[in-house]
């Protein structure tokens, strides 16, 4: 088996062929599917042994100590020989990881062979094929959880046993300083249990990340909003606890904690700080200096690691294997998000260049994953798919009928979108009543009824299902409640037109199509209005057929959200692209004339840059960039499709031109921008008023609705994801 190693004297590293490790006794062979590289002790580690020798003798002056007194007993000869002997060997990196169980020793009972488990150790959970790990250095991983995320298992347990020694309270403030990867674990952690969380780092992309993944507030240690923050949420009183999560030589993270905690507060070491504590800061505030040793009660002890031998939980609740097992459950639950951490993902063959690009400061990361080929509990190895689910409507179910005198519709939700881009284009439109307005509050109720000269008003919707005289309902809630909403008003006969997206989950998807094979009823429209909208609808004219493949290009320029913005709760109402990519889905699926049989997707370190590509049945492909980073001033949407030897170029929906044989360019003084809301409403009220087809047919609105949810999957396994039909 293939194993990373590196020699301390020389510094090199290299990926051996090594002999598989025996199963031994109380514990399980593991193979691994990824390991994740400590940024932060690996690194120094990998630096440390590119030293000279004066240079390693500095940076580790209790070895030096550990010399001289061998000096003192054998001698300098025996000690030399003792020395350069283990210095110029090869020793294991690594100690967090996440594999497949291949072989079970004697005395384990708790797994089995093809259990997936996270391991723990720098001994025993190496960067290697296959490692012998004991009973109390694995835990086994929640279903659903993605390997490549279990993977980090060990230095979340650094990280959560940090916390536990900082004894938080529900509605304390923290300060972390230092946001590498064990600093963001936690900001993350103290948030999830209703600490607020100042940040400090002197590198912007960090405080950034931090900051999107539930921090109050951070900044640059020298900064003095940093101290501004502290004030405002601790009414000037002082954090409760500081975590150092640094590295390096430098006494500012203790001077910083002194200054910044309360009375009688807390500071936890996690990292290897310098600890040159100013007597008189830390005296006159009696400040509680503690020390997190690794991953919790049990490191070290070699009874306990090596021999399998617990801990009462009466008396030791959380050993290491319990913050093993409490991490990996948290990630399970979404409570911490390990995946924007996630910087770059490599080949265990590439091991040596990624560690000499992280250390030439090439590769610029948080955390850094090895994939191994051979992992058997790798997603990518699994060839994973998304099965699009088939639209079965019931055998007898009774033919559309048409609508006598105007269209009565019932609007669910009276929110910012239903107000400004689709109600103005409804009120007072011939054929058209708006009938009733549901909401969850009596007032915005009362004001959409003002506003938009609704019959009436009410916060009961089973009233309005209910209701024979409502032809059709618009569903315009937040993106939770989507899915329940459409299967509930489709089981009551109406014809439902639902903003994007249709649903979070595959389960959600799976409930609406239960519904329309339950009902009979598929009169379904999602508010995918792209492709209605007037000046793409003349490009894609003017462009004409295609006889080959083609190439489409999408930029999608986000921007940032603004602090307090639902869409940041992913827990809940999912991911940002989960909710507003099935709009560029659709609009290059519509565009490319079929649905998305493959789906790739990457994110950028620290934020949600997606690149999304799609794969086309006759070899055509998407590739939709959606960035959140970009500035305010540039256009929203841009769009390039490329076939036969013409281009057909969109901007922002305010000009479009066709490149070929032929050229065409929109006026050079467009109209206002139109992205088809208008015509995409005037289209589902024809339709529902003749009883003809919806506009766009409902299979497509599943195979976009699945291909949004599959970028999930891809980003979570890093491989392509097949998009299968029902077999």
């Amino acid at each position: 088996m293939k194993q990373v190693v590196q020699n301390y004297k020389s510094g090199e590293l290299a990926v051996l062929d090594v002999p598989v490790p025996g199963c031994k006794p109380g514990g399980v062979l593991v193979r691994t599917a990824y390991s994740l590289i400590s940024t932060g002790t690996e690194l120094m580690k990998v630096s440390e042994a590119g030293m000279s020798m004066l240079g390693k003798a500095r940076s580790r002056p209790d070895q030096v100590a550990k010399v001289m007194q061998s000096v003192a007993v054998n001698g300098v000869p025996a000690t030399y020989r003792k020395v350069m002997g283990k210095l110029d060997s090869y020793t294991p990196l690594g100690y967090s990881l996440c594999g497949v169980v291949e072989q079970v020793g004697a005395g384990i009972d708790d797994v089995k062979a093809g259990d997936l488990v996270a391991c723990a150790g720098n001994e025993h959970a190496l960067h290697a094929e296959l490692n012998w790990v004991p009973k109390n250095l694995y835990a086994p991983v929640p279903e659903g959880l993605a390997s490549r995320h279990a993977a980090f298992g060990t230095v979340g347990s650094i990280a959560l046993q940090g916390v536990r020694q900082g004894e938080p309270q529900l509605g304390e403030v923290a300060l972390v300083i230092g946001l590498g990867l064990i600093g963001q674990l936690v900001a993350q952690l103290l948030t999830a249990a209703g600490v607020r969380v100042v940040g400090v780092d002197p590198d912007p992309a960090r405080c950034a990340l931090a900051r999107e993944l539930g921090a109050a507030a951070c900044g640059d240690p020298a900064s003095p909003a940093v101290e501004a923050a502290v004030a405002e949420l601790t009414g000037g009183h002082g954090v409760d606890q500081v975590y150092l999560a640094a590295g390096g030589a430098s006494n500012q993270p203790v001077e910083l904690a002194a200054r910044l905690a309360r009375d009688r507060g807390r500071v936890v070491d996690i990292g290897k700080c310098r600890l040159d504590l100013p007597w008189n800061a830390y005296y006159e505030k009696e400040l509680d200096v503690r020390f997190s040793r690794s991953y919790g009660p049990g490191r070290y002890d070699p009874e306990y690691e090596l021999e399998g031998r617990d801990y009462p939980i009466g008396y030791v609740r959380w050993t290491e294997r319990r913050n093993l097992a409490c991490f990996l459950d948290l990630v399970a639950r979404g409570r911490v998000d390990v995946e924007p951490l996630v910087s770059h993902v490599a080949d265990f063959d590439d091991a040596v260049e990624t560690y000499r690009s992280l250390e030439d400061g090439e590769l610029k990361a948080v955390a850094v994953l090895f994939r191994y080929p051979e992992g058997a509990g790798d997603e990518e190895a699994q060839a994973p798919a998304v099965t699009v689910p088939e639209v079965r409507r019931a055998g007898r179910a009774a033919p559309a009928r048409a609508v006598r005198g105007p269209v009565r519709l019932a609007f669910v939700g009276a929110g910012n979108y239903a107000t400004s881009m689709l109600l103005p284009h409804l009120v007072g439109r011939e054929g058209v009543e708006l009938s009733t307005v549901v909401t969850t509050t009596a007032l915005s109720a009362a004001n959409a009824q003002r506003k938009f000269g609704f019959a009436s008003a009410t916060t009961d919707l089973d009233a309005v299902l209910d209701d024979p005289t409502v032809d059709a309902v618009f569903v315009v809630t937040r993106h939770s409640s989507h899915a329940e909403l459409t299967r509930r008003a489709l089981l009551a006969g109406k014809a439902v037109f639902v903003e994007k997206p249709l649903a979070l989950t595959g389960e959600e998807l799976a409930g609406v199509l239960a519904a329309v094979e339950k009902s009979g009823n598929d009169r379904l429209q999602v508010g995918f209005n792209r492709r209605f909208a007037p000046l793409l609808q003349e490009a894609g004219r003017r462009f004409g057929a295609r006889t080959g493949p083609a190439s489409l290009r999408y930029l999608v320029n986000a921007g940032r959200l603004q602090q307090g913005s639902w869409y940041l709760r992913q827990g809940s109402e999912g991911s940002r692209f989960a909710g507003e990519g099935g709009h560029f889905v659709d609009t290059a699926s519509w565009l490319l004339g079929a649905d998305p049989v493959s789906v790739y997707a990457t994110a950028t370190a620290g934020n949600e840059d997606l690149q999304v590509v799609l794969g086309y049945p006759d070899g055509s492909t998407a590739t939709i960039s959606y960035v959140t980073t970009g500035p305010s001033g540039f256009p929203k949407e841009t769009l390039d499709l490329i076939a036969d030897g013409k281009v057909l170029k969109l901007d922002d929906f305010v000009r479009a031109s066709v490149h070929g044989p032929e050229r065409w360019v929109s006026s050079r003084l467009p109209k206002a921008r139109d992205k088809g809301q208008n015509a995409e409403l005037a289209a589902f009220v024809r339709a529902v008023r003749g009883g003809g087809p919806m506009p766009v047919p409902l299979e497509s609105l599943v195979a976009t609705t699945a291909a949004t949810l599959a970028v999930e999957t891809a980003l979570g396994t890093g491989a392509p994801v097949t998009l299968a039909g029902p077999r």
